[in-house]
């Protein structure tokens, strides 16, 4: 053998031997991450999402490792789009409203006011309907990359005196936060009283309200809502906020393919799985509200919710004015309700 073609041979074997390690290295890039959600340490929601990072370390082979961290613990839930965009935090599990002041859609798509009777519905808007599309483009300039879409569930709605029609709204004084769903009630015709949520329980006591949006069935009942509101509504009918699950977007593009589609995959199973287990955690208390004689839950019908959402959507209409994405959310949001017969 000539030195000409050893020289060649080990020159092939040294290129192939590092290639080898560069892919070797590629492979076991470790990547640490601190996301912050908007739940306290403990509610069920939080732990959902410990265990979606879990999960995200396993089928990674442990090239990912994501702390999940209870709200406020390194910024403000109204702050984590900033604090993600800057790398002070990696990423984020949380509702996107908290962001309205920055951009009103975040407002619209986050909990579009009326729009959803099923957490399906949305998800399937998320994924079908041009909702992650559009929450992309509404948040990529911020430097912040949606990896999917999650969603907490139907709230209930707590109230003293029955309402089985849009009709018995009227004259309500309703806990609802200043946006799109005090205006939407305000609407309906009840009377809506901006409060913090710690105030709900004891305002429901004392009678300054007679109804709350707050939050889910179950966390209501645990917290002796329906002591004071014997009336909930269940499945609600008003708010199904959204879980924007999102990553710093220099961070996003720089992952490699197959770490990019563990992510995506492993927040549609969080999804499904956070839509279901939130369920069924309400349906267990309403069953045992259903057993209290003084707790009296209601259902409204499929023609009072349809009745409900008309009057959501002139809310919608005034909404969508605001910049072309808003317009945007109303547009495909209403496409996708009259496709699927809700409107």
């Amino acid at each position: 053998m000539t030195m000409p073609n050893i020289t060649r041979r080990i020159a092939a074997a040294a290129v192939t031997l590092g290639l080898a390690f560069a892919t070797q290295a590629a492979l076991a890039a470790k990547y640490e991450w601190t996301f912050q959600t908007s739940e306290t340490a403990g509610e069920p929601q939080f732990e959902i999402k410990k265990a979606w990072a879990e999960k995200v370390e396993t089928m990674s082979q442990g090239r990912i490792e994501i702390e999940i961290l209870p709200t406020g613990a390194v910024v403000p839930s109204d702050q984590t789009l900033d604090a993600v965009s800057t790398g002070i935090l990696q990423g984020h599990l949380t509702d996107p409203s908290y962001f309205t002041g920055l951009n009103p859609a975040f407002g619209m798509i986050g909990n579009l006011v009326g729009a959803w009777s099923d957490p399906m519905d949305f998800l399937e808007y998320m994924k079908e309907g041009g909702g992650e599309e559009i929450y992309n483009k509404l948040v990529e300039p911020y430097g912040v990359h949606l990896i999917g879409a999650g969603v907490t569930g139907l709230e209930s709605l707590p109230s003293k005196r029955p309402i089985r029609k849009v009709s018995d709204l009227e004259g309500l004084k309703i806990r609802a936060p200043q946006g799109m769903v005090y205006n939407v009630f305000e609407r309906a015709g009840a009377t809506p009283v901006n409060l913090p949520g710690s105030e709900v329980y004891t305002s429901l006591q004392k009678g300054v309200i007679d109804a709350a949006d707050y939050t889910v069935f179950a966390t209501n009942q645990s917290q002796g809502l329906h002591e004071f509101a014997p009336y909930p509504n269940y499945p609600g009918f008003h708010s199904l906020p959204m879980v924007a699950v999102s990553i710093n977007k220099e961070i996003w593009d720089g992952l490699p393919d197959d770490l990019q589609t563990i992510l995506k995959t492993s927040v549609d199973a969080m999804a499904y799985e956070m839509a279901f287990k939130l369920k069924e955690r309400d349906l267990e208390a309403v069953k045992k509200a259903r057993n209290d004689p003084d707790v009296h839950v209601i259902d409204m019908s499929d023609e009072e919710r349809a009745k409900f959402r008309q009057i959501a959507q002139k809310e919608w209409k005034v909404w969508a004015k605001k910049n072309e994405l808003c317009q945007q959310v109303y547009d495909t949001a209403v496409a996708f309700l009259k496709d699927r017969h809700l409107m």
